[in-house]
């Protein structure tokens, strides 16, 4: 019942109702920024006062680094076994394979070359010394022999990404192997099992805002308003380098095909849009793929093959950002990482780039796993969580541009050829 000595009371509940519907509405991005904001907010009004929110920032990147070890391995299980036999990974696999690799190192190697010139994280220091062991990177040869591990349960247990990921391949080829029954029910599984943790990530996302805000309110609070150029420069250089990969792109399909870039990208249009929406490869997939037959008219038995194990395995715009993401961190941590030690990021960064969930925010998640494996401050790292928005439109829109291209170069190499029987997508 209205309250007479109060009559405007209905009024500002109904207000209040209306604004939290509006906020149900708004995409997980726009969340992420908004609370951002207020914490950058609070951390100037505060100062030093505002690390008191730190433990939130700190259990939202707990529960994210809680189900990314799963999610990597059973993602890239369901990518390989979505297969139908090993003899898929003949000449158009070898040839796929090769240009996913290929321009995944382009891409590394542009990240690294955008934050070395702009130096973004160089604004934005640290003020702890940074411990010793910060920043240490092991030889080459020895990343290529700790790729493969020695117990399995302690890859799991002891965070290994690269040793699981190498294992989820092995364990995926060998799959390929069995009889059609077993090999059916197994790929059922490990797609089923891969859904369920892209649900899970999901659930832990929806905690974001308010994790990436207490963490830039502390943040904020802990080193003051100078943060805010570094990571304006820091957007600015990871779009040059996706910029420069498009260039990287269209110099190939003119190279290979003789295509013309503008029309490739005209008749691709759409599929931007959808990437700039869901923020999403596996999401995007089915837009590829109608975009592959009927306005690029690519044989079924290549794009049906190709796409799907790009949307798995081809992250070029997040690798850009990965590559970013670290060295921005080495720089506000004060570490400076050799010629030798940049090409072993490289190589980790390319394995690791190849078992990023294609699920909006999955690029994220990866990120924080390359910075902590080179144990790096991960509150730097997260800040780039409150823009990555703005990344993650971009980066997968490069991620779903290169298969494309890709895909296109592929058919038209295997035009007048016989190709592999295509797969389900």
């Amino acid at each position: 019942m209205t309250d007479p000595s109060n009559p405007d009371a209905p009024n500002e509940l109904v207000d209040s109702l209306s604004l939290i519907q509006r906020y149900r509405r708004l995409s997980l991005g726009v969340k992420i920024l908004l609370f951002m904001v207020l914490g950058i907010v609070a951390g100037i009004l505060a100062g030093e006062r505002a690390e008191v929110v730190q433990p939130l920032g700190d259990l939202f990147i707990r529960l994210l680094m809680m189900g990314v070890i799963p999610l990597v391995f059973f993602n890239l299980l369901a990518g390989i076994t979505s297969l139908t036999d090993p003899r898929s990974l003949g000449r158009v696999g070898a040839k796929i394979v090769a240009y996913y690799l290929t321009t995944t190192v382009a891409a590394l190697t542009l990240g690294l070359t955008a934050m070395h010139i702009l130096k973004p994280g160089n604004g934005m220091q640290l003020r702890e010394k940074v411990d010793a062991e910060f920043g240490q990177v092991p030889d080459v040869a020895d990343v290529f022999i700790e790729l493969i591990p020695r117990n399995i349960f302690e890859s799991f247990a002891s965070g290994q990404v690269a040793q699981v990921v190498v294992f989820a391949i092995f364990l995926g080829l060998a799959t390929l192997f069995l009889p059609e029954e077993p090999r059916g029910v197994l790929r059922r599984a490990f797609g089923a099992l891969a859904e369920v943790l892209r649900k899970l990530v999901g659930i832990v996302l929806y905690f974001a805002p308010i994790g990436i805000g207490a963490l830039a309110a502390a943040t904020v609070g802990r080193y003051g308003a100078a943060i805010f150029g570094p990571l304006a420069l820091f957007i600015v250089g990871i779009w040059a380098a996706q910029a420069v990969m498009v260039v990287v792109y269209m110099t190939l399909l003119v190279t290979f095909t003789r295509r013309s870039p503008l029309e490739f990208l005209t008749k691709t249009a759409p599929l931007y849009a959808t990437t700039a929406a869901t923020c999403s490869s596996l999401a995007s997939l089915a837009v590829s793929l109608d975009i592959a037959e009927r306005r690029l008219h690519l044989p079924r038995s290549i794009y049906s093959f190709t796409l799907p194990l790009g949307a798995q395995l081809n992250k070029d715009g997040t690798s850009i950002m990965l590559a970013g993401v670290l060295l921005f961190t080495a720089q506000a941590a004060g570490v400076d990482f050799s010629l030798a030690s940049q090409v072993t990021i490289v190589l980790i960064g390319l394995v690791l780039s190849e078992g990023s969930g294609g699920i909006p925010g999955g690029g994220l998640v990866i990120a924080l796993i390359f910075v902590q494996a080179f144990n790096l401050p991960l509150e730097i790292a997260a800040l780039v969580g409150g823009i990555y928005r703005l990344i993650d439109m971009s980066s997968t829109t490069i991620n779903c541009m290169g298969d494309l291209v890709g895909t296109v170069i592929v058919a038209h190499s295997e035009r007048g050829k016989a190709v592999t029987p295509a797969v389900a997508s």
